[in-house]
């Protein structure tokens, strides 16, 4: 049953985030407060790896999860849920494009799809922020029935870290270096921010 939800539920994100990887946040965020299976800061966590690993982060993401919900075959499974609809939806449009490629309508359904994308992208990068940048502390019972509410505030060690590379990747000389090196720096600072 494990494996047939999880195939289901990335072939919801598969079909519905349009413009990559990037754009499966909201859905990924959205999968994990509905089934439990991730939390927030396990997202976080996927998106860093997946951002830094070869392959799609999407695929990734939905491979991860797929594994630590149901093992090798759970992988296996959630991935393909996540490609199926792109693959049917290409074979189906490869078909029929070059018939209507002149027409408006179609010209309008991809301007469409691009400001769709934009948006899904914006909405990753404030849900990434806030977990990225933010302290939660979790609420706590200090009474029976009585809970001190969520404290959000700003995690500044993380802020500084973020205007830094920011700053460095501005920067003229260090714009030449290739991308694994600020990823390199990120992940030492955290290490060192960790201690």
């Amino acid at each position: 049953m494990i494996y047939l939800r999880l195939f289901l539920e990335f072939c919801k994100v598969g079909l519905f985030s349009v413009g990559g990887g990037l754009a499966t946040i909201p859905f990924l965020t959205d999968l994990g407060e509905r089934t439990g299976w991730f939390t927030s800061g396990q997202l976080a966590d996927m998106i860093a790896i997946s951002e830094s690993t070869p392959g799609p982060m999407g695929v990734n993401m939905a491979t991860y999860v797929g594994f630590t919900s149901g093992g090798v075959l759970g992988g296996v499974v959630a991935t393909l849920g996540l490609v199926f609809p792109s693959i049917v939806i290409i074979l189906v449009i490869a078909g029929f494009l070059q018939r209507f490629r002149q027409s408006k309508a179609v010209d309008g359904v991809f301007y469409g799809l691009r400001a769709a994308s934009v948006a899904l992208i914006t909405a990753s990068l404030l849900q990434v922020a806030k977990i990225a940048l933010l302290f939660h502390e979790t609420s706590h019972e200090i009474a029976p029935g009585q809970a001190v509410p969520v404290v959000e505030t700003f995690y500044w060690p993380a802020i500084l870290l973020a205007a830094v590379i920011f700053a460095l990747a501005k920067f003229s000389p260090l714009k030449k270096l290739h991308p694994i090196c600020f990823i390199a720096l990120a992940a030492a600072a955290g290490i060192v921010f960790q201690m």
